[in-house]
């Protein structure tokens, strides 16, 4: 990668309350803006690099934090398009590992990996469940292949015998079990931490990104907000309005026909899955397309998903498991382990909405996770649909459909297929990096900026005080929960959270910046 590939921006990149207020002030002198992004999601800020980066004058509201609603409650995978291709939906499918491919290679290589995924096979039945299961992963192969991945980047799949199975899920029984299959997938290292290097790259391409902001109107080249910090309503003139808002789509658009589908997670130590690097992956009883797998994360956790279960009534603020969707994921992985799980070994669940497009009464699972950019009668463009993988093909979507819309806008054509995040640095290249290991895999080429803020209190799970303190002066968080849900992923775990409180505080104390009230 040249230098212009470290994750560089034509202006500064760092989101501070001090920024902030700054362009609060500025779009408050009126004048008539290109874009209004609504929503601080994947969608929303991919959206906003996206039309900062072909010139466009770009204001992004949110009307919480970056990342506070769906995108940080996502399974943490980069899916290659393996289920799309076992439901028919092939676009989908090879979409899928295109995107997945310039995360792994381009845009993120810091903020993700190649994950491998471990189904083991148990008699009897074992051979003709590998024969089907290790069909899918070969074809999901040829997807690789075909957009382009190297096998240096995702390795080929490939069965493997018991005593492999059990050295890479060491949690596996072994009674009955006759070897395994080895597929690979991406990871992300941490989804809301994507949101927010996305978010920051398009602030160093110009956008303005602005939290705490609500959006209360917006139709007909106009918009209502209300800086929810300040109480005070603004007025701002855009040519194109464009509705990033997921399940919450309808607000804006009463026309919307989404049918959100939940998916949530268990969180259990990893330790108590013999402390496994890779993903354990169980097929749903019942099921030929749907598994429960396991996810190494930070701070010694393991995630265990996920759900697909309808939504009916009024979209909740945050989304919580079910007990029935926990005795799910549990039974399910339990039927593989040595020593099963029980809830004493939850420490934590999350759960995330799917914003699917509506069509029929058929199960969610069976939904397309196509996406849509529809305009409603007052203009407004909602982007709708879709999945995290492919965030940044939806949102060069949504701003064709923009300059489509309005022949006066450049007719650029989207460049955020090269653009690298901010702080990306080629993965074979991060331990030049002079920093500590912990920062480059949050950090990436940023880590040694991070490293050299002062010292301080440490929050629980190892997390450092430059850790906490980079939230605050460079990634926009304006309250401690910013910090410990969105920033470090601490707040998970009440305990973690209870722990991390005053570190947090004294990080905002550093910086100079006095955090806001919940």
């Amino acid at each position: 990668m040249s230098a212009r590939a470290v994750g560089r921006t034509p202006h500064p990149s760092a989101l501070s309350a001090g920024r902030r207020l700054r362009e609060l002030e500025a779009i408050a002198d009126g004048g008539e803006i290109d874009v209004l992004v609504i929503g601080g999601g994947i969608t929303g800020a991919g959206v906003a690099l996206d039309a900062a980066s072909r010139g466009l004058r770009t204001v992004l509201v949110e009307r919480h934090d970056l990342a506070h609603g769906t995108s940080r409650f996502s399974s943490k995978l980069v899916h290659g398009g393996l289920r799309y291709l076992a439901s028919g939906q092939l676009a989908i499918a090879r979409e899928s590992a295109a995107e997945r491919h310039l995360l792994l290679t381009r845009t993120a290589p810091h903020l993700s990996r190649a994950m491998a995924q471990v189904v083991p096979l148990f008699a009897p039945g074992h051979l003709a469940r590998g024969a089907y299961i290790g069909l899918g992963y070969e074809l999901g192969d040829g997807l690789r292949r075909a957009v382009g991945t190297p096998a240096a980047v995702l390795p080929a799949p490939a069965p493997i015998s018991a005593a492999q199975t059990r050295r890479l899920v060491p949690a596996v029984r072994a009674e009955g079990l006759r070897g395994g299959l080895r597929g690979w997938d991406g990871q992300l290292i941490d989804d809301a931490r994507l949101v927010v290097a996305v978010a920051r790259t398009a602030a160093g391409y110009g956008a303005s990104i602005l939290t705490r902001v609500e959006c209360l109107s917006a139709g007909d080249g106009q918009a209502r907000l209300r800086d929810r910090v300040t109480d005070q309503t603004l007025h701002l003139r855009a040519r194109a309005v464009v509705s990033a808002t997921g399940v919450w789509a309808g607000d804006l658009d009463p026309d919307v026909r989404l049918r959100p589908s939940r998916g949530s997670h268990l969180v259990v130590a990893t330790e108590r899955l013999g402390g496994a690097d890779a993903s354990l992956t169980v097929p749903v009883d019942g099921s030929s397309s749907r598994f429960v797998f396991t996810t190494p994360a930070a701070h010694g956790r393991t995630y265990i998903g996920l759900t697909d279960v309808p939504v009916d009534g009024p979209v909740p603020e945050v989304a919580h498991a079910t007990e029935a969707e926990i005795d799910l994921l549990l039974d399910t992985v339990n039927t593989v382990l040595a020593e099963p799980l029980d809830r004493s070994d939850v420490i934590a669940t999350y759960a995330g909405l799917r914003p699917l497009l509506a069509a029929g009464d058929g199960d969610t699972s069976d939904l397309s996770r196509r996406h849509a950019v529809l305009e409603s009668r007052e203009g407004v463009l909602s982007v709708v649909g879709g999945k995290l993988t492919t965030y940044r093909r939806m949102a060069e979507d949504a701003v064709d459909a923009v300059i489509r819309r309005d022949p006066a806008l450049p007719a650029r054509g989207s460049r955020t297929r090269t653009i690298p995040l901010v702080g990306a640095w080629p993965r074979h290249r991060l331990p030049e990096i002079a920093a500590p290991a912990r920062l480059i895999r949050r950090f990436g080429a940023e880590a040694p900026f991070a490293a050299a803020l002062p010292d301080g209190p440490g929050g629980a799970c190892g997390v450092t005080p430059q850790e906490l303190e980079w939230g605050v002066r460079v990634e926009g968080a304006l309250t401690v929960a910013d910090i410990l849900d969105r920033r470090t992923r601490l707040g998970l775990v009440t305990a973690d959270r209870e722990a991390s409180t005053d570190a947090a505080a004294a990080a905002f104390a550093r910086a100079g910046v006095v955090p806001l009230g919940e």
